[in-house]
């Protein structure tokens, strides 16, 4: 089994044939069976996984076609990572206007995800800078899709799984900044009330903002956790960039690390060496909006059988009190992750017919496959989701029922319309058959 092309969860595993893409203006390869383009393999289920079929593998599609230094318009083939991207343009004041938590994704895969960052309260997902794309067919059948041209396929492919074809290039909108620097802002806060009333008073003057929350506090400390916010600045007095990382976790352990009493003793740690006050700081972007990146190979501390990630969405109406129950059931369960995320998401339409990101709250937090009983908590937690008319992230899961998914995504049914009967992928058969 090839370690190196299953999901970032390391659940579940997946055996499948792989084809390497390399040459943009060839016909897709003859398939045998069913298959799925796959760029950086970072999402976090099976998503990107086929078991039994072909990957079409196409971190090999990763060159650059063409950039207008006037006006921030770059095209790029799909396989392309967005931290390439990145190196490229920052030294000419230009940036992607929305990244993920890790620069390790194609362009292909933040389209087919429609991935969300920081600061979508302010710029919307991925796919809303998204100007033009190339998709071809498992028939050899290719045609551009932008907002005018091919509209429906523009946004069925967006948020689109990978499922309607191959991104062969896409064509980005990048925004102007200072520089690779960033003013931020750190603070703490008690309880979860707190969060929304920071969100609401950071919105205006912060574009990037997102918590971090203790997923074991219980009472009258539950929700509590750190809150960051910032913007783009230009480079402090004598700042020199970041070393490339050099951590990496060297072997998968054969227990997970995370557990009840690690997760207790580093939470409590990381709350408390968090300032009271606000602390402000110069900050260049790779630590700042990548700090796991700072560590390759993290997920192998959740050991052998791998982790689930769970992130969800819940509607303004219902956000605050679902949250509440979603991290009393988290807690109370005694499991959860170092790095649990909640950040409110803002009101710019996604453009996808798929897409997750809608208004609302999201939480995401990872837990360590503990079998049975983590597959039943991840359960109840639907139980509260699904209650709060929210929705879970297909990028991230594992185990939704297609039950669920239906009721999260009622644009599902339209969006078959457009799937290439070539491919397929673990997670559409689960959630569709």
């Amino acid at each position: 089994m090839n370690d190196a092309l299953q999901s970032w969860g390391r659940y579940p595993r997946a055996r499948q044939r792989v084809i390497r893409l390399r040459d943009r203006f060839a016909p897709l390869p003859a398939l045998e069976s069913h298959a799925l383009p796959r760029g950086s393999g970072r999402s976090y289920g099976d998503v990107c996984l086929d078991d039994g079929g072909t990957l079409l593998d196409a971190r090999g599609l990763d060159r650059f076609i063409a950039f207008d230094p006037a006006t921030g318009v770059l095209r790029c083939e799909g396989g392309m990572l967005l931290g390439t991207i990145l190196d490229f343009c920052v030294p000419r004041g230009w940036f992607l206007p929305v990244v993920p938590g890790t620069r390790f994704v194609t362009v292909g895969g933040a389209i087919a995800n429609d991935v969300h960052g920081k600061n979508h309260h302010a710029s919307g997902s991925f796919g809303c800078h998204v100007r033009a794309f190339e998709l071809l067919r498992s028939d050899g059948h290719r045609f551009t899709c932008t907002d005018a041209d091919n509209a429906d396929w523009f946004a069925a492919t967006l948020g689109g799984l990978g499922l309607t074809g191959l991104i062969i290039w896409a064509e980005l909108q990048l925004r102007r900044v200072p520089g690779a620097w960033f003013d931020t802002e750190t603070l703490r806060f008690d309880r979860l009330a707190d969060f929304f009333e920071l969100s609401a008073q950071s919105a205006r003057d912060h574009e990037y903002t997102v918590a971090w929350v203790d997923c074991t506090a219980r009472g009258a400390a539950l929700g509590r956790g750190v809150f960051s916010r910032g913007n783009h600045a230009a480079p402090p007095a004598g700042a020199d960039a970041p070393r490339p990382a050099r951590l990496r976790m060297p072997f998968t352990p054969p227990f997970s690390l995370v557990n009840g009493a690690s997760l207790r003793a580093f939470n409590t740690f990381h709350f408390h060496r968090a300032p009271k006050l606000v602390r402000r700081a110069s900050r260049h972007y790779l630590p700042w909006l990548f700090p796991l990146d700072h560590i390759r190979e993290w997920n192998r501390m959740y050991g052998p059988r791998g982790f689930l990630q769970y992130q969800c969405v819940l509607p303004p109406a219902t956000a605050q009190d679902g949250v509440r129950e979603l991290l009393e059931r988290i807690a109370a369960s005694g499991t959860g992750s170092f790095l649990a995320v909640l950040k409110q998401f803002g009101g710019m339409p996604s453009r996808g017919l798929l897409s997750f990101p809608r208004p609302g709250t999201t939480l995401a937090l990872d837990f360590a496959n503990q079998g049975q009983r983590t597959f039943e908590l991840l359960d109840r937690l639907d139980d509260v989701v699904a209650g709060a008319s929210g929705a879970v992230y297909p990028a991230k899961d594992a185990r939704m029922s297609g039950e669920r998914f239906r009721q999260y995504f009622p644009g599902w049914r339209q969006f078959e319309a457009f799937i290439d009967p070539a491919f397929s992928s673990g997670f559409w058969r689960r959630v569709s058959l």
